[in-house]
């Protein structure tokens, strides 16, 4: 399967964006799907991740600010990022898995192995 992000951009403190994850090649909607982040020098990390139900587990980083949902219908992950920080600032990636995780374990990149190439967003104050 392939997954291409979209939606980044830049924006200021406090804003919102809209990023969007079209996957394709598969023949029904991964079990899970979700997003990451990465700045320079740092490692990846859970942003947000819905299974195939609509289950779903948020980094403490965005919990309360960032609203993950898919279109299991269009295979289409999006993330809704409202009261935008300076320090939302990275490359967002999209993520899947057709494989179950366990709770503990589905914030960690190291278990997909499926990923888009990214999209960068950048807050400004």
């Amino acid at each position: 399967g392939q997954l291409v992000e979209s939606g980044g951009g830049s924006v200021q403190a406090g804003g919102s964006l809209r990023l969007s994850c079209a996957a394709s090649g598969y023949t029904s909607s991964p079990y899970l799907m979700g997003w990451f982040r990465q700045v320079p020098g740092k490692e990846r990390e859970g942003v947000a991740i819905i299974a195939r139900d609509g289950h779903t587990i948020y980094g403490d980083a965005v919990k309360g600010r960032f609203t993950v949902s898919r279109d299991n219908t269009k295979n289409t992950l999006y993330l809704e990022m409202g009261s935008l920080k300076q320090e939302d600032t990275a490359m967002y990636y999209c993520a899947a898995s057709v494989m179950w995780i366990d709770w503990n374990n589905r914030l960690s990149p190291a278990n997909y192995k499926i990923w888009g190439q990214g999209t960068q967003v950048t807050v400004s104050s």
